[in-house]
């Protein structure tokens, strides 16, 4: 555990790098003064829609298969390189699924929500299957940038060097990102819990190996599955998570802890799909489902929670001034 002067000396000299002070807001008809919804618009927003998102579970499912099947039959050298960020966006897509599991707002059924998002996707995903993931999480979103935040390091001291920038998407375009995340899946092996984990990896992973096999190209699995994920999606990810926390800070206000920005089809697309790019929306209120995040995301704007001064045009703005130091600091 860290002791709380401590980690107040790391909140000081670590983050805060892109904190501006929101105007006050006493609330609404429609909201707290915290931003969370009230009453029956609250009750709304968190219904969750589960035939919609059986169909985007299946559909986030089918289109990994479908470019490795035309993969297969066009069967040339450049569609199988051109696959390989595809691939990636087909992760990061699935990943945010198992991230909306960790919430228990993909399905209302949370033994569904659980077997769905967090076994069978979290598998998928390059996990274990298991509910680590939500343990962690649910801390951050607690209290985000707090002693048990998971991932302090990856959102602190911001604005950094662009110099400091290039060299952290180099380690995850390298690779080096990923054996990093992977290492300590084989390490400790002697501890009989963790033990368990690396073997629920590896079946996991596994599994998809043997579905790649039955196509008559085994090697695609390396090609298609874990060169993706090792060399696009660690790229994505840091984007996505630096746009959603870089530089801000603890506060109880999330108009300090997290960015907005605004969503276009190519971001949504790219970098930020079903709904998770209405990230300060998600941090007032993680209970409601992707779906109903656009909703609540418009209510803030309009009853003056999120003014316009807070919302970010688009992800290449904020990704610049996030690198925009131009001493040593990195």
């Amino acid at each position: 555990m860290v002791e709380l002067s401590d980690h107040n000396a790391l909140l000081a000299s670590m983050t805060g790098g892109m904190v501006t002070d929101p105007s006050p807001f006493s609330g609404s008809d429609r909201l707290h003064s915290n931003g969370r919804p009230k009453g029956a618009f609250r009750d709304a927003l968190r219904k969750i829609p589960n035939l919609r998102n059986c169909g985007t579970v299946m559909t986030a499912l089918f289109l990994p298969c479908v470019l490795v099947w035309g993969a297969v039959v066009i069967n040339h050298i450049a569609v199988w390189i051109a696959a390989i960020p595809v691939m990636a966006i087909c992760q990061n897509r699935l990943f945010i699924l198992h991230h909306e599991a960790a919430h228990r707002t993909l399905f209302s059924n949370k033994g569904i929500n659980d077997i769905v998002g967090i076994n069978l996707i979290g598998l998928l995903t390059f996990g274990t299957g298991s509910h680590g993931y939500r343990i962690g999480h649910i801390n951050h979103h607690r209290d985000e940038f707090g002693p048990k935040e998971p991932d302090f390091l990856l959102y602190s001291l911001y604005p950094i060097t662009r110099a400091s920038m290039r060299r952290k998407l180099v380690r995850d375009s390298t690779g080096v990102s990923a054996f990093r995340i992977v290492r300590p899946r084989f390490q400790r092996l002697r501890e009989p819990r963790h033990r368990l984990l690396t073997l629920r990896f590896l079946l996991g992973q596994g599994g998809i190996f043997t579905i790649f096999a039955m196509t008559g190209y085994p090697w695609l699995f390396l090609l298609l599955w874990v060169a993706p994920w090792a060399f696009v999606y660690q790229v994505l990810n840091r984007l996505r998570a630096i746009a959603e926390h870089g530089g801000m800070t603890r506060s109880p206000d999330r108009r300090q802890t997290t960015h907005h920005v605004k969503q276009t089809f190519p971001a949504r697309t790219l970098i930020a799909p079903l709904g998770v790019g209405y990230h300060i929306a998600h941090h007032v209120d993680m209970s409601v489902p992707f779906r109903n995040l656009p909703q609540l995301h418009k209510a803030l704007a309009e009853d003056g929670y999120l003014t316009d001064g807070l919302i970010w045009p688009n992800y290449r703005t904020l990704w610049a001034t996030l690198s925009r130091r131009s001493d040593k600091r990195s």
